[in-house]
């Protein structure tokens, strides 16, 4: 197969990247009422809390996801593909950045997280453009890099949700489509474009059994984040052995060792 190597429109590029961080950049100057809304349903009371923050959260998730579609459409190898497995990452990110942008306060410490979120942003719409083409020079690449990042914001996420004291079952609502979408993108990124849906409804109900009992644990946000997250990426990674027929000397060996890793950092931290 002849190998390809493909780069974003700049322009394109440019514009997305502008349009979600002129949103980050007005979060700590834009001052709206909070506002709470609340409504009884048998046997539970649910309360939600509105505010700007929570606006441009989902704001820029729709823009990364919109800004992705509008990218990759112009790839040259795109074909018959669809474009909705593209959006996943880039929207996770743009909404994973802006919850520490949405709660530090201006400063410092703000305006660098923001650096550093918008060169991450920017360099996730290239890895999703470059894996379009699984003959891209760069396709090995950008697959791990996908991978990286989508675990990385998964653990900010599951630190995130703990550190705000969630109701379990907005913790719930959070972490487990999250992380099924996480486990079905990381193994058709893996697995050569086939998909897994089965292997992401089950690593979301082991995920989901996991945080329920994590969550009456006396952990702490990083603690937590790192229990959930070693698990989540133990069973991708053992489902992608799996399904590649492994022999079973190594099909233990990615998961078991990576599992461990993150366990024991979550014990000793």
């Amino acid at each position: 197969m002849e190998e390809h190597r493909h780069w974003p429109n700049v322009d394109r590029l440019s514009i997305v990247a502008a349009c979600i961080m002129l949103a980050y950049a007005l979060i700590p100057f834009v001052r709206v009422p909070q506002n709470q809304f609340s409504f009884q349903l048998p046997g539970i009371f649910l309360e939600f809390n509105l505010s700007y923050a929570t606006l441009v959260s989902f704001l820029v998730a729709a823009m990364a996801a919109a800004g992705t579609d509008w990218l990759v459409r112009a790839h040259p190898h795109l074909g018959s593909q669809r474009t909705l497995v593209h959006w996943f990452t880039p929207a996770l990110t743009a909404w994973a950045l802006s919850i520490p942008l949405g709660t530090l306060q201006l400063g410092l410490g703000w305006w660098a997280v923001f650096a550093f979120g918008s060169l991450l942003l920017v360099l996730v719409l290239v890895a999703e453009y470059i894996a379009v083409d699984a003959f891209d020079i760069h396709y090995a690449l950008a697959s791990i890099g996908l991978t990286a990042v989508t675990l990385a914001l998964y653990l900010i996420l599951t630190i995130a949700v703990r550190a705000a004291g969630l109701r379990l079952y907005v913790i719930l609502l959070t972490l487990v489509p999250t992380v099924g979408l996480l486990s079905l993108r990381t193994l058709h990124l893996r697995l050569g474009g086939r998909w897994y849906i089965e292997w992401a409804i089950g690593i979301g109900l082991v995920i989901a059994q996991l945080a329920v009992g994590l969550h009456y644990w006396p952990l702490t946000p990083l603690k937590y984040g790192l229990f959930v997250t070693g698990a989540a990426y133990g069973l991708t990674s053992l489902a992608g052995a799996i399904e590649e027929k492994q022999i079973e000397r190594s099909l233990w060996l990615e998961p078991v060792v990576m599992t461990s890793v993150f366990w024991l950092l979550a014990m000793l931290v």
